[in-house]
This record gives structure tokens, C-alpha cells and sequence, in this order.
């Protein structure tokens, strides 16, 4: 197919909109920051199995009546049928069995409960543990990319990846989801994903730069484009086949996976944005600005275009 589309003339709108959003997550992450699950902070977590769409006002009623002020408690669950109970403090199991009794008595049914415990040394060590993950997986990458390829391509694909990862964290930051250890699996997974669609891109641009040896920046952008319409079929199409399970997995599977789903959804649109509007549009300004500095003067400047 020819696209008439200039990926790279519209390269600066694109630019300052993921900027937009960046500084949109910035400030969110110091105004609400995360909401942490008990997998990155000390505490208790109890998921009440009470009965189908559950009145969270009459379970956090029974919550005070315990001792707990202002508790933290929602409905989860397909059918609303389940109270999420979180708390800071580590609760022993009487409590936790007294707390179901109570709640059994009120709704009069009988409740189950699963619970979750994290302690303080361990949740820290968690969170450090995702965040270095996060940043070892990006350097690896970044370090294999310059081997393979050349160091532009390395350092627009970590920019990119970081831009995915980043806003993911605004999507949950903003909405205040909350954030537990699937949360870093799918930000893992969306970087290997991005990683690949950026490469696909990256690995045309190659093969056609040295094919046309492009000198100006007219010949530069068009090589450009051309290297993304080549492969513009083929990203959507995987990231709509891809979309299509991580869709399926947030509609029909269930409470303990809703917000993994959620976050794949949200990172493969974020990654094929990313790897089309910004990588690629990273990778033409640095080039082109080594062109005017090498020993090839070229004839033409992006700011006449």
C-alpha cells in the first residue's frame, strides 16, 4: 500500500504531545502518586467472598465496628461479590476470622476470605527489586542494540521503552489502580514488545539507508517514511492480534489478573505509538544533525523543509 501520511514532517507535534503527557505523569506521581498493592508495601490485604453485588457501605461499617477508622475497602469481582479490604498493620488470624464472622452475620451468608501479607523489610526490598529490574532490562537492551545496530538506534529504543513503561505508570498513577508485582510483569513484557516493533522499524531504516545512501534532508525524511509505511501493516496487525487476547484477558478472566490485562492493553497502544512517532523521529533529528557535522555537508535544513 502507498501512504501518502509525513511521519516525519508532523515529527514535532508528536514530540511535545508525549511530552505533554510525560509532564501530565510527572505531576501526578507527586501529586497522588501510586496506589501500592501490599506486594510493594507492609500490611494486609483480605478479599472477602461475600455475595453478588455487595453493599460496600454496610461491609466497611462492620470494618469500623473492629477497630478500623476510614477503612479501605472496595467491591471487586465479576459480579461485585467481593470486599477488598486493605490495611497497614499485619493482622493476625483470630482478627481475620472474627472480621469474617462479622461480616457474615450482617450480610447473612457465609463468607470466605483470602488473605495477603507483606511485611515492611519485604515490601521495600520488592519495590527496589522492580525498579532495577526495570532499568537492567532497558540497559541490556540498549547495550544490544549498539552492537547490532549503531548507538542512535540504542539510545532512541531505550527512550522509547522508558516513554512505554513511564506511561503506563501515568495510566495507574492517574486513575489510582492499584499496583502490585503483575503490574511490573506487564511492564516487562510491553518493553520486549516494543523493543520488537521498534527494531522491525529500525532494521528498515537500515537496509534502505544503505541502499540510498541519503545525503540531504529531503532524501533523509523520505527514507524515512518509507521505512515505516513498509512496516506500518505489519505493526498494526500484530499489535491488533496481540490487543485482541490482552482485550479478552481483561473482559473475561478474572479480579486477580484485571489490572495485568489492563496494563498490557494500555502498553501495546502506548508501544505502537512509540515506535512510529517517537523512536523513529529521535533517530531522523540525531542522524541529521551528525550529517551536518560529518565530513558530508548536506544541502538542506530541516527548519526550510
Amino acid at each position: 500500500m502507498n501512504y501518502k501520511f509525513d511521519f516525519v514532517r508532523y515529527r514535532k507535534p508528536f514530540l511535545l504531545a508525549s511530552l505533554i503527557i510525560v509532564l501530565i505523569g510527572i505531576g501526578s506521581l507527586f501529586v497522588q502518586g501510586l496506589n501500592l498493592g501490599v506486594d510493594f508495601v507492609s500490611g494486609t490485604r483480605l478479599d472477602f467472598t461475600v455475595k453478588q453485588n455487595v453493599d460496600v457501605e454496610k461491609a466497611k461499617s462492620v470494618l469500623e465496628n473492629n477497630g478500623f477508622k476510614h477503612p479501605n475497602a472496595r467491591a471487586a469481582g465479576d459480579k461485585k461479590e467481593i470486599v477488598v479490604f486493605r490495611t497497614e498493620s499485619i493482622l493476625d488470624k483470630p482478627k481475620i476470622d472474627k472480621l469474617a464472622r462479622d461480616l457474615s452475620k450482617e450480610f447473612d451468608v457465609k463468607v470466605t476470605v483470602q488473605e495477603q501479607k507483606v511485611d515492611p523489610i519485604i515490601g521495600r526490598e520488592l519495590a527496589r527489586n522492580a525498579i532495577i529490574g526495570v532499568l537492567i532490562a532497558c540497559a541490556i537492551i540498549g547495550i544490544y542494540i549498539a552492537f547490532r545496530f549503531e548507538y542512535r538506534f540504542a539510545m532512541a529504543t531505550v527512550a522509547t521503552l522508558l516513554y512505554d513503561a513511564f506511561l503506563i505508570i501515568t495510566f495507574f498513577s492517574l486513575f489510582q489502580i492499584e499496583v502490585d508485582l503483575f503490574f511490573i510483569a506487564a511492564i516487562l513484557t510491553i518493553i520486549g514488545y516494543s523493543m520488537n516493533d521498534t527494531i522491525v522499524v529500525f532494521d528498515r531504516i537500515r537496509e534502505n539507508e544503505e541502499k540510498l545512501q541519503p545525503k540531504t534532508w529531503e532524501q533523509l525524511s523520505a527514507m524515512v517514511n518509507q521505512s515505516i509505511q513498509q512496516t506500518l501493516v505489519r505493526s498494526i496487525n500484530t499489535v491488533l492480534t496481540v490487543l485482541f487476547g490482552a482485550v479478552s484477558l481483561f473482559l473475561l478472566g478474572g479480579e486477580g489478573i484485571r489490572n495485568f490485562s489492563l496494563a498490557l492493553v494500555v502498553g501495546l497502544l502506548a508501544g505502537a505509538y512509540s515506535s512510529i512517532f517517537i523512536a523513529s523521529q529521535i533517530w531522523v533529528m540525531w542522524k541529521w544533525r551528525s550529517m551536518k557535522t560529518g565530513k558530508e555537508e548536506p544541502k538542506l535544513s530541516p527548519s526550510t523543509e
